[in-house]
């Protein structure tokens, strides 16, 4: 925005938080479903193998690798507006997004030729999360720069961005399987006709929480418009030798591998190995209450005092060992299990608050270097990183599932069932230790390094 706008802007405050909170809220309304729920539905709904599935969906993670950094750089060479330089795309963007969503969940096409079903799978999911939710969530992660440059209010938005996140979590995870799921000839299943009414509801409240947010957030810091001519090569370049940006991504897909393993297992540990689908509503609620009780209120705290870096380790490493211990015990009771999922999720959850706080460190980590600001193409490449997270999450579960045998004839069988089990921890306690790993030796922002870099980013811009 022009300069002379932003001094009429209202200052940061609690109206920005709960703005960008409900940017978040709704973008999982979508992400969350497709990560807990769309595997399962084109599995046991439209009768698809989980290999194919989980390879289709990241076969379309290589679309984002273009249109995930061609996003990136439409966002920095664009030109604020009267309402800033992110903030429009939210409105653009927010109807497309949701109906693209609900074309995923079509299960009247259950009845149609493999081929078609596969075809749609694939159509649909691109026009989702390649096309459309590529632009909005890009403009609206890159924007937390221009709504502050104080890096406490900045964690803030971490924070509230998280609580966005978790309570569309809470909605998903806890009323979606209450509602999605009913007995059949003694056998908790996922109904089809249930799942596409479930998608549309959520696609609406979507672009009501994309609205809202667009309507409480504020750009206050200009961002003026990238205008050096690209040069691919050397962008390139700055990319990959930028050990901060390889770091966080490194971390971030290690965590969405541990995170959405966790949730994606649950649409089969709880169901078919427990046989209880109101306990994976309860797993769904007790996590986002311990993010919303302990994570939340004292992330930003304990990442002020000891760091985000070295919070993180700590925490994840924590997760991990939790479900190395719930393999060991392999308890019989699903709420047991309720307990081991909950303690592992309060471990991820610290990180996942201020991950978002930590790529506004990479960006002025690449800025005091290269003297260049890239907001748009940092996170772009950041966003890309977090797709093929979950693309693998959703692959690597497609594929192990069908290595133990499961098909929709033997989802129920004692020896496919037990594997199921064991799956559901392996995965996170793995994707969660190599998330710590990755911090610890790769990722070079610790407490220190990041305030130095505050202080001569703040010194260039004469705000000393």
């Amino acid at each position: 925005m022009a300069k002379e706008t932003a001094k009429t802007v209202r200052p940061f405050g609690m109206s920005d938080k709960l703005g960008y909170m409900f940017g978040d809220f709704g973008n999982d309304f979508t992400f969350i479903l497709s990560s807990s729920f769309m595997l399962k539905f084109y599995t046991d709904v439209m009768g698809i193998g989980a290999g194919v599935v989980g390879l289709l969906m990241m076969a379309a993670r290589f679309v984002d690798a273009v249109t995930d950094v061609t996003m990136g750089q439409i966002v920095d060479r664009s030109k604020p507006t009267k309402d800033g330089k992110f903030r429009p795309w939210i409105k653009r963007m927010c109807g497309p997004v949701a109906i693209a969503s609900f074309l995923i969940y079509q299960s009247e096409f259950a009845g149609m030729p493999y081929a078609f079903k596969v075809l749609w799978m694939v159509v649909t999911y691109i026009l989702w999360g390649s096309i459309f939710y590529t632009s909005i969530n890009i403009p609206y992660g890159s924007m937390a720069s221009a709504i502050t440059s104080d890096p406490k209010e900045r964690a803030d938005l971490s924070t509230w961005r998280t609580i966005g996140a978790t309570l569309a979590g809470l909605v998903i995870g806890v009323g979606t399987p209450l509602v999605a799921y009913e007995v059949v000839n003694g056998n908790t299943v996922l109904s089809g006709s249930r799942m596409t009414l479930i998608a549309g509801v959520f696609g609406i409240c979507a672009i009501i929480c994309y609205m809202l947010c667009f309507n409480l957030v504020r750009e206050r810091v200009e961002v003026p418009a990238n205008t050096q001519k690209l040069d691919v090569t050397k962008l390139l370049k700055s990319l990959v030798t930028n050990r901060s940006l390889l770091g966080i991504i490194a971390a971030a897909i290690l965590l969405l591998l541990g995170m959405l393993g966790m949730q994606g297992m649950a649409g089969y540990v709880f169901p078919n190995y427990y046989g209880s689908a109101g306990a994976q509503s309860t797993a769904s609620l007790a996590g986002s209450v311990a993010m919303l009780v302990i994570c939340a209120p004292f992330a930003s705290k304990l990442a002020a005092k000891f760091g985000k870096k070295e919070l993180s380790i700590v925490s994840c490493a924590f997760g991990a060992a939790v479900y190395l211990v719930c393999l060991i015990v392999k308890p019989a009771n699903p709420y047991v299990y309720v307990g081991f999922y909950t303690l592992a999720y309060i471990g991820l959850g610290f990180f996942n608050t201020v991950i978002w706080a930590m790529i506004t460190d990479v960006i002025d980590d690449a800025e005091v270097k290269n003297g260049v600001r890239e907001d748009g193409t940092i996170y772009s490449v950041y966003s890309f990183a977090r797709k093929l997270g979950q693309a693998f999450s959703s692959g690597m579960i497609g594929g192990l599932l069908s290595m133990i045998g499961y098909t929709q004839e033997t989802a129920f069988d004692p020896a496919v069932t037990s594997g199921i089990f064991n799956l559901s921890c392996i995965i996170p306690a793995v994707g969660l230790a190599a998330v710590a790993v990755a911090l610890l030796f790769i990722y070079p922002l610790d407490k220190k390094t990041v305030e130095a870099n505050v202080a001569t980013l703040q010194k260039r811009r004469g705000n000393a």
